[in-house]
């Protein structure tokens, strides 16, 4: 068996058969979800300490979850120096490319002295979801923590499963600007978040990723508080030319092939010679690759080679795919980006692998997945704001608008909003 299948297209609905769907949870962790938010929105501290020692192994009474300040500026000291540089370099780039997000809301005046505008302010108190065990990812404090400090958010809160506080999650946490840390994680940590306890205070929005019992806690909560987005496998689409190195593009395709067995990597390119020799790159790769296992079974499951006849349809099954990450390694890239209407990030070059956006270019790596790109964009400063239309009449706007609002107040049976203009006229 080939490590990744071939497809010709077109014809473009070849590919539905490969197109991502959004399912819910399975009932049993639906079901199990709910019965954990119900506990801990019912028993507070006392749930969430019974769920952890069930889930976790570890029995923390309340007054031991919060990790002080010490312990994070003593774990980066700890740190290897390489490793706290390229935190602090993250930190920075993405800092200096958030700041360009800040929208400062307007005013307008117009002549007869109404005011109309629209005020931007950040939200009070975000929660940050930080995953344990082998996806305890301090990149991913940075791309979440950062975008909303830079927004203006007065308190970020993080919950990191016991097992997950790293010294570099830590380290991250510190120079990222969370203000407090919690070791609680899973369900009950969202619970906990959605809806306070006496000791972890209740936030206004959830970020960042989790797995399937977390992701699914989030959606339970949704309207409790707001949510990022529900963050499916990661995935990549490589649109290539017949100047792409086989190699280079196989290497791009298990980098994210290896972050387990559900990623998506495809390759979409006009070159029927690249398509014949990148089964014999990935084969050479994956004999050297660390995580080859994962990398090969995610291959083998979601991998894809297609074949286009130009960069029309290139093109074409990239805004079908709307893929989390797309790479652009072609003449012209910039050129053939401007056709690209659904990606959450584009790398252009074969100088720009996706990697770079994981952790020091500067965009947050938080992006739409499974399709979502469609409608939803990478998390930003605009997801810890939020938008207020100011309304300042004139005297002389009220008289002249007066009928009209009488009018189409009574054609709605508004009588109450009816009576008042007149009142005040």
């Amino acid at each position: 068996m080939p490590v990744i299948r071939r497809l010709d297209v077109p014809p473009i609905a070849a590919l539905d058969p490969f197109l991502p769907r959004i399912n819910s949870a399975d009932a049993a962790t639906r079901d199990g979800v709910a019965r954990i938010l119900s506990r801990v929105a019912a028993e507070g501290d006392g749930a969430v300490r019974a769920f952890t020692l069930e889930f976790d192994g570890v029995d923390l009474p309340s007054e031991c979850w919060e990790l002080p300040r010490g312990d994070w500026k003593a774990a980066l000291a700890r740190l290897d120096p390489a490793v706290a540089a390229g935190l602090r370099l993250a930190v920075e780039r993405v800092t200096r490319y958030h700041e360009r997000q800040r929208d400062p809301g307007f005013i307008v005046t117009e002549d007869d002295g109404t005011m109309l505008g629209m005020r931007v302010t950040p939200l009070d108190r975000v929660g940050l979801y930080v995953p344990g065990g082998k996806a305890a990812y301090p990149s991913s404090v940075i791309m979440n923590g950062v975008p909303a400090v830079v927004a203006g958010v007065r308190e970020i809160i993080a919950v990191v499963p016991p097992a997950g506080a790293t010294d570099a999650v830590l380290a991250a946490c510190l120079l990222a600007g969370v203000s407090r840390i919690f070791q609680v994680g899973g369900a009950q940590a969202v619970g906990a978040l959605a809806y306070g306890t006496a000791t972890i205070p209740r936030v206004d929005k959830i970020v960042g990723p989790g797995n399937k019992w977390v992701a699914e806690a989030k959606r339970q909560v949704v309207g409790q508080v707001g949510i990022d987005m529900i963050a499916g496998p990661t995935e990549l689409l490589v649109i290539a030319d017949a100047s792409a190195d086989p190699a280079r593009v196989a290497c791009d395709l298990i980098a994210q092939a290896e972050h387990d067995e559900d990623a998506t990597s495809w390759c979409v390119t006009t070159s029927a010679a690249l398509a014949d020799a990148l089964p014999a790159a990935l084969e050479a790769a994956l004999a050297t690759a660390p995580r080859s296992g994962i990398a090969r079974a995610s291959l083998e499951r979601t991998g894809l080679v297609i074949v286009v006849p130009d960069m029309r349809h290139a093109v074409e099954v990239a805004n079908r795919r709307a893929p989390e990450h797309l790479e652009i390694i072609a003449a012209d890239a910039r050129g053939i980006a401007e056709g690209i209407r659904h990606a959450g990030a584009i790398f252009l070059g074969d100088m720009t692998p996706e990697p770079v956006g994981d952790y020091v270019a500067g965009p947050s790596h938080v992006l739409p997945t499974s399709g979502t790109a469609r409608y939803a964009s990478p998390l930003g400063v605009y997801d810890f704001v939020k938008r207020s239309s100011v309304i300042c009449y004139s005297a002389e706007r009220l008289a002249h608008d007066a009928a009209h609002i009488i009018a189409m107040a009574e054609a709605e049976r508004l009588s109450g909003h009816a009576e008042a203009i007149r009142v005040r006229m």
